[in-house]
């Protein structure tokens, strides 16, 4: 996959995901970064349960780097937000 596919993945998959975690969006450049390492995180943990990973710019990729990136965004959020009071 080219680099440009994987930002447009990780961008999309970001703001799904960020949206999922915590109803708004991280901003556009840690949507893209927290997006493309959830991507990286779902590819590998889908192969070690014996599933296809990231394959390409498709729908079950995208399934795949939304979970990663959900993934991702909760371990943020967990370490950022530790300590501080609401």
């Amino acid at each position: 996959m080219s680099l440009l596919a994987w930002i447009v993945l990780g961008l999309v998959a970001g703001f799904i995901g960020s949206k999922v975690v915590n109803n708004t969006g991280q901003g556009l450049l840690v949507d893209i970064l927290l997006g493309v390492v959830g991507a990286v995180v779902g590819g590998f943990l889908f192969n070690q349960f014996g599933e296809p990973g990231v394959s390409g710019l498709n729908l079950y990729s995208l399934l795949v780097a939304i979970v990663g990136a959900i993934l991702v965004l909760w371990l943020y959020h967990a370490v950022v937000t530790r300590g501080r009071t609401v």
